[in-house]
């Protein structure tokens, strides 16, 4: 049976964080996934997650703190318990324009990952939609930035492979041994969920969950962390995706 996690981003509109965390305890969840934000106060964060039986075992850390402070980096992971840390984004206006620049960010990213490699982390890129728009040269930037290194892991979002028009199977089989953890996500049928920018609550949307999950049971993947990019309600996105998510 996999592990499951909760992304704390999904509920950054509902502060504060101590209520998020006592929340996710009482639903029944035991580890957490945090984010860059999250880490002015990390005596207080321990704190808020020993107290409600939580573990941060994995984190989203932002590019320029790996790169620009990786000791800062690794202190955080090593006294919160983590043992992942994932990039999770770059910016428009920083992201490559071709091939080249692509296999030249994944080299950039795999080197940047090496002093966290080193302190016993496993190190990874998340995804969102942009790395299946095709190169010049008709290639994906996922697959680019995997050529960079072998040691290099992903946290795939299965919900941002299917936004971009891809089979998230697929995918888990393509990149089976270098998956690290996904992002359970779950879309809602077209017209729904509006005003929660489409995403739905994970089994109450259109993925199929059933082969997806077949797929990551192959592939050896053990650490599934929920996500909702913007729930109207985030007791009820934990709480229903939590239920879903152990019935898989």
């Amino acid at each position: 049976m996999a592990r499951i996690s909760y992304q704390l981003y999904c509920s950054r509109n509902f502060p504060p964080l101590e209520k998020t965390l006592q929340m996710l305890g009482s639903a029944g969840f035991s580890e957490v996934e945090g984010y860059g934000g999250l880490f002015d106060d990390l005596d207080g964060l321990q704190a808020g997650l020993e107290a409600n039986g939580l573990q941060m075992t994995s984190s989203h850390m932002g590019l320029d703190m790996v790169v620009g402070d990786p000791a800062k980096a690794i202190a955080i992971a090593k006294q919160l318990g983590m043992n992942k840390v994932l990039v999770p984004f770059i910016g428009p206006d920083d992201r490559p324009i071709d091939t080249a620049g692509w296999l030249a960010f994944g080299k950039q990213l795999a080197e940047a990952g090496k002093p966290l490699q080193d302190a016993g982390l496993v190190f990874g890129w998340h995804n969102h939609a942009f790395e299946f728009d095709a190169t010049e040269t008709g290639e994906m930037p996922l697959d680019l930035i995997a050529q960079a290194s072998d040691d290099l892991t992903f946290e795939l979002d299965l919900g941002w492979v299917r936004v971009a028009g891809h089979d998230p199977v697929a995918w888990i089989n393509k990149y089976a041994g270098r998956l690290s953890a996904v992002h359970v996500k779950d879309i809602a049928k077209d017209g729904d969920c509006v005003d929660e920018d489409g995403w739905a609550d994970v089994g109450h949307g259109i993925m199929d969950w059933a082969a997806i999950h077949a797929a990551l049971q192959a592939a050896g993947v053990d650490h599934y962390v929920l996500e909702h990019d913007n729930p109207k309600d985030d007791t009820r996105f934990a709480t229903r995706s939590l239920a879903s998510a152990q019935e898989f």
